[in-house]
């Protein structure tokens, strides 16, 4: 059977298994040792196990746990709802404001939280419904909440970001740097987009009552103090211990966790029940995120081994137009592939095989 047959079945079968409804890390796994098994023997089971060990033994991924644990205790602790009001007011005199109020919100809590799915159920809760009673068209409402939830994939400390620098090789630290301008900016255009559209289509986006126009500066002032200051303490604590060379991303995660912590009790929003509560639940999310890790190697290991590397280096290299036309190649499969799964496996399944086709 040639290689680029079995590529092809490789990728057929995940395919297929997704589509069935299994669980993305039990069809990798199987769709590996399935086919590592018919075309390499016994050996596969070892080296499975051996590219597990690499995942378990990554020291810069211990940092994955605290800053997930990080985003649950601040998503809990109630800094949001003081964001969200602070923000909504100061800037209740621009049309669209509180869907401006949304993304910007996202790129706090992205700097804050670092998880995604924290930061989108927190802006779900918080800001869809008072834009929808608002008058805000649903698909407006919505479309800013996403947006600016997702943000967090990009602005430090994302932890995509924390399992891409391993899986490339590449520092944590530099690609938090890199990704800090790129993901504000995306905000501030989200935010443009939402200003533009609503002064063309005014009935998509009603302005505030006279009542919220009409706050005193000094009224916007203390709520800006106290809303967004202890958010931005959080950010100093992380990225700022990061930046200034005090500490890597995996101690500045511990210190993110002490902030969160701190912060929580001074809200009052946290108990020795809700604190263990956060720690099953950060639990949860780690283990399924190592468990997805665990098999991709593996898959990947055994696509590597088998040479399917190879056909899809040879195809990427031959796009026409050169290096743009090979990333314009690669962009499309990841495309393809965020509609059949989440970023995480996405990741651990795309890095190591186009790594070594980068220059």
């Amino acid at each position: 059977m040639s290689t680029e047959l079995i590529t092809v079945i490789f990728f057929v079968s995940i395919i297929a298994a997704i589509m069935s409804g299994f669980p993305i890390a039990i069809t990798l796994g199987a769709v590996g040792l399935i086919i590592g098994y018919f075309t390499m023997g016994a050996p596969v089971f070892e080296l499975m196990y051996q590219r597990g060990i690499i995942i378990a033994l990554n020291y810069p991924l211990l940092a994955l746990p605290l800053f997930v644990l990080m985003g649950i205790i601040l998503a809990d602790s109630g800094v949001a709802d003081g964001m969200y009001n602070a923000l909504s007011v100061i800037l209740g005199r621009v049309r669209g404001g509180l869907a401006v109020t949304t993304v910007l919100l996202g790129a706090m809590l992205a700097a804050c939280l670092g998880v995604i799915t924290a930061a989108v159920s927190t802006l779900t809760i918080l800001a869809v419904k008072p834009m929808v009673l608002r008058g805000y068209s649903k698909s407006l409402a919505t479309g800013a909440a996403c947006a600016g939830g997702v943000l967090g994939i990009l602005i430090p400390p994302s932890v995509m970001i924390i399992i891409l620098g391993p899986l490339a090789d590449i520092s944590v630290g530099k690609l938090f740097m890199g990704a800090f301008m790129p993901g504000f900016m995306l905000a501030g255009l989200y935010s443009l987009y939402i200003i533009v559209r609503s002064f063309l289509q005014p009935n998509i986006a009603p302005g505030a009552p006279p009542q919220e126009q009409g706050v005193s500066l000094g009224t916007k002032l203390k709520l800006l103090g106290k809303g967004v200051v202890p958010p931005l303490l959080i950010i100093l604590s992380v990225l700022g211990v990061i930046f200034l060379g005090i500490a890597p991303p995996t101690e500045a995660a511990a210190t993110g966790v002490i902030a969160s912590l701190a912060l929580a009790v001074a809200y009052r929003k946290m108990s020795w029940e809700r604190f263990k509560s956060s720690l099953l639940q950060g639990m949860r999310v780690t283990s399924f995120s190592l468990c997805i890790a665990f098999f991709s190697i593996g898959m990947v290991g055994v696509f590597l081994r088998i040479g399917c590397g190879f056909v899809v280096r040879d195809l990427v290299l031959a796009a026409p137009g050169g290096r743009w036309g090979a990333f314009a190649i690669i962009m499309f499969v990841i495309f393809l592939l965020g509609f059949l799964m989440s970023w995480l496996p996405i990741l651990f399944i795309m890095i190591p095989i186009v790594m070594p086709i980068l220059p």
